[in-house]
């Protein structure tokens, strides 16, 4: 019998801590970098980040909840739910998680609070059964990342169109991740009737897709930069185009789950490099 880790490790795990750092430093840099360094010392962009974290972690233990048959031939490593913790301590855990975020987002304005209330509900139907059917699992995800930059907005009003660019970025990207992760997790999916684009579609057609998505969003980020923000374009080369285009290469010549593993790692490396460009578009 392995030894079981601490409650703490097991918890860090169900939460995927190091996703939610990349959250909340996601609103951090879009408040202090897009709207005004002083708000990096407001009690209330701590609260949002706190709020959107909670609710976030909420999510994966409920998606964690719900896949433990799945995860167990995609991921078992990764197994949690039902190993080292009891499923109804999981469901509780997501219940208050839920609760916290909601509350403590209500307690800046009925706008926050709402929009984390619908984000909770977005996560648990994600998880229950979005996830299971083609595409509509993975817009929802990228909704919600999207939405996470979005909140920002929504609790400074700064009208900043840099703020709309990066929650475009963000949707993209998720998007971009969340079918890569599919297609990683096909056995598993399959097995238990998912019916998400590669089962669907079946891998060369999702691809395919996958580079009509990247096209379409490359297209708008310079559209809209060019109607509206007016960045250098040599500004979109390190941060943008060449990361997209060595992601089109690994996507292109994946073949193995531990290809699209990979492909699914470098969508996040993109996203973290995505929100560290805001320091130099200020």
């Amino acid at each position: 019998m392995p030894t079981r880790p601490p409650l703490l490790s097991v918890l860090i795990r169900l939460t995927r801590f190091g996703n939610l750092l990349i959250i909340g430093l996601t609103q951090y840099c879009t408040a202090g970098f897009l709207v005004s360094p002083e708000t990096l010392l407001d009690w209330r962009l701590l609260a949002l980040a706190s709020s959107t974290i909670l609710i976030a972690a909420a999510g994966y233990v409920i998606n964690d909840y719900y896949d433990v048959k799945i995860d167990l031939i995609n991921k078992p490593e990764r197994v949690v739910v039902g190993k080292w913790l009891p499923r109804r301590f999981a469901l509780l855990l997501h219940t208050v998680l839920s609760l916290l975020g909601v509350a403590l987002g209500s307690g800046l304005s009925w706008l926050i609070g709402t929009a984390n209330f619908l984000s909770a509900f977005l996560l648990w139907a994600y998880s229950n059964q979005l996830k299971r059917l083609p595409l509509i699992g993975n817009l929802s995800i990228g909704l919600l990342t999207g939405a996470a930059v979005l909140m920002v907005e929504a609790l400074y009003q700064s009208h900043s169109v840099l703020i709309y660019i990066y929650a475009l970025f963000a949707f993209f990207i998720t998007v971009v991740r969340e079918i890569a992760k599919d297609m990683e997790d096909l056995k598993g999916d399959n097995t238990f009737g998912c019916k998400t684009l590669p089962i669907v579609w079946g891998i060369r057609k999702t691809k395919q897709f996958t580079y009509g998505v990247l096209a379409v969003f490359v297209w708008l980020v310079i559209g809209l930069n060019v109607a509206y923000a007016a960045l250098p374009m040599l500004f979109f080369l390190p941060t943008l185009f060449i990361p997209l285009a060595w992601l089109t290469w690994r996507l292109y010549r994946a073949d193995t789950k531990k290809d699209y593993y990979h492909v699914s790692q470098w969508c996040k490396a993109i996203m973290l490099l995505g929100v560290l460009s805001m320091a130099f578009v200020a």
